[in-house]
């Protein structure tokens, strides 16, 4: 199955407005076809170079990447795909939510899609949490995972298990029953409206990731994103269960962690349990493993792409990485 390949379509007014920082590197769109309709992507450089899949997080869109990825190595071949139910790829068919399981079978079809056999993969927050569970289900299809402010797995928090599954199924029925049209906004309300919900982006940030992620109607913006993807997970594993998960990967591993993220909070730091366990597991386990420190908040990959481009770009060139 080979992806459809679309020009970048001319920026219509609110595209325009919203788009006051030119966004460096040529990029192409591509589009891979799907049971419930079709995952969309950008990418960079030659088909011909190392692949490496780039998976935006939560509620973002392969807009997350616009910033970093001009800085990176050249001889390289990035591809950043949407979500389902992100950005302008096609939402899950009725009744189907958002899982982790889900989005890691979604990454299978992305690289059954584009002939990939073996790669390389980079993942910021949710993204990283998909990267790690691919590569602990398929180790042999990975040779380096690179997450950005995050762990590459999210173990379970104290919600026991029937409560949890009690609270996603009622929730997806209640949003069924409730969900209407969509809001339309003007491009500034859009613009409020997204830093609202996300207090890391810088304005410059939230109005690149706006341009991916809303489209044009009755005169305004809508948000494309499906409101599934809020809803809790019926089931989570624990730290044990990611920790035997973990011990399959055979990937080399780097972590960038943000200063300013979510992991200076004391229930995810990365020096207490669950998270100082899953680190000692990948000093255990990976052949080259590196955890970074950089200055910024947990879209610092967005906000100051140069903290972390010279970290990324060394980690994909290496042969042999130190293992810390």
């Amino acid at each position: 199955m080979n992806p459809l390949l679309f020009p970048v379509k001319e920026m219509s007014l609110f595209s325009k407005w919203l788009s006051t920082s030119t966004v460096q590197g040529l990029f192409r769109e591509l589009r891979l076809a799907v049971p419930w309709g079709h995952i969309a992507a950008k990418a960079w450089g030659s088909p011909d170079g190392w692949p490496v899949l780039c998976l935006h997080g939560w509620a973002d869109n392969a807009n997350s990447f616009d910033r970093l990825i001009p800085l990176l190595p050249e001889n390289y071949y990035y591809v950043a795909p949407d979500f389902p139910g992100h950005g302008m790829s096609s939402h899950r068919p009725p009744g189907i939510a958002y899982y982790i399981p889900e989005y890691v079978s979604d990454v299978r079809r992305i690289a059954e899609g584009l002939n990939w056999n073996r790669f390389s993969i980079l993942g910021h927050s949710l993204g990283g949490n998909v990267g790690g569970m691919f590569c602990s289900v398929f180790p042999e299809m990975v040779d380096k995972l690179i997450v950005l402010d995050g762990f590459g797995y999210f173990p379970s928090d104290s919600n026991t298990p029937e409560d949890r599954l009690k609270i996603a199924i009622n929730g997806l029925l209640k949003l069924e029953k409730e969900q209407g049209s969509p809001r339309v906004y003007t491009p500034d309300a859009a613009l409020k409206r997204l830093l609202q919900g996300n207090k890391s982006i810088t304005d410059e940030s939230g109005k690149i990731l706006l341009q991916r992620g809303t489209s044009e109607a009755h005169g305004g913006l809508v948000f494309t994103r499906d409101l599934r993807i809020n809803l809790l997970a019926p089931t989570k594993l624990t730290i044990d269960q990611f920790l035997e998960c973990q011990k399959n990967i055979t990937a080399e591993v780097l972590l960038i962690l943000a200063k300013d993220g979510p992991w200076k909070d004391g229930k995810w730091s990365p020096d207490q349990p669950p998270y100082s366990l899953l680190l000692e597991g990948y000093r255990k386990i990976s052949k080259q493993f590196l955890l970074a420190k950089v200055e910024g908040s947990h879209h610092v990959h967005l906000n100051e792409p140069e903290r972390v481009a010279g970290l990324i770009g060394d980690f994909l060139k290496a042969d042999v990485v130190s293992k810390l």
